[in-house]
């Protein structure tokens, strides 16, 4: 049935040929666990990848019951955990795999750093790399308030402090991220609204981009 709807699709479309130059890629001998342990560091950044896919496909369960205001936030995400199916395995993968994802992106930063894989020609994937490194930290800064429970708004409360003290626009950065002097509703309105929407697509560009470089530039060979 599947290779029917391939075939009909493939007849109109011709998706055969991209399908074959995105699967069919050779790899380098030196990232096969099979001939050289050391190649497992290589999967670093392919293990990233996959929990940020597990992070999307989570969080868009999680937003069909999540209400992002001050009044209920907390009542939906108790509803969540307690009265649906699964709620309480989605939501604790979400929440394990904000961690983890962190952890896999350093070590895969620190294989990229200590075997120079920074340096010409991949001096601008390094800087988009970094960049989504970033994105990944403010992800796990704008989810931890959406709870919206006494432990979030105190962590927030002084993640915003530390926002205050950025040169220069740091008052500015703290107005934007609060919306206002107190944390409020317009606080959580606003870190809900980057954390669904601005950042994740901030997220997929980069993505987007990193994958296109290193098809361009393939992977980079060992110390």
């Amino acid at each position: 049935m599947l290779q029917r709807i391939y075939d009909w699709v493939d007849e109109r479309l011709d998706i055969t040929p991209l399908w074959r130059d995105i699967a069919d890629h050779e790899v380098p001998e030196h990232v096969n666990p099979a001939h050289h342990f050391s190649a497992f560091v290589y999967c670093f950044g392919g293990l990233t990848f996959f929990i940020v896919v597990i992070q999307i496909l989570s969080g868009m369960f999680l937003t069909m019951y999540y209400v992002p205001d001050i009044v209920n936030a907390w009542e939906s995400v108790y509803y969540l955990q307690n009265e649906v199916a699964f709620g309480v395995i989605v939501r604790g993968m979400h929440h394990w795999g904000a961690s983890l994802v962190i952890v896999m992106m350093f070590l895969h930063t620190l294989r990229v750093f200590f075997q120079g894989a920074y340096k010409k020609p991949r001096e601008l994937n390094w800087v988009v790399g970094v960049l989504i490194f970033f994105v990944m930290l403010g992800l796990g800064f704008t989810g931890y308030l959406l709870p919206w429970d006494m432990k979030a708004l105190f962590a927030t409360k002084v993640g915003l402090q530390i926002a205050v003290t950025i040169p220069v626009i740091g008052e500015m950065a703290k107005t934007l991220l609060a919306g206002g002097e107190i944390i409020g509703a317009q606080t959580l309105a606003r870190f809900f609204a980057i954390h669904v929407f601005f950042l994740p697509g901030a997220l997929l560009a980069l993505m987007g981009a990193h994958f296109i470089m290193i098809r361009k530039q393939g992977i980079s060979g060992p110390l």
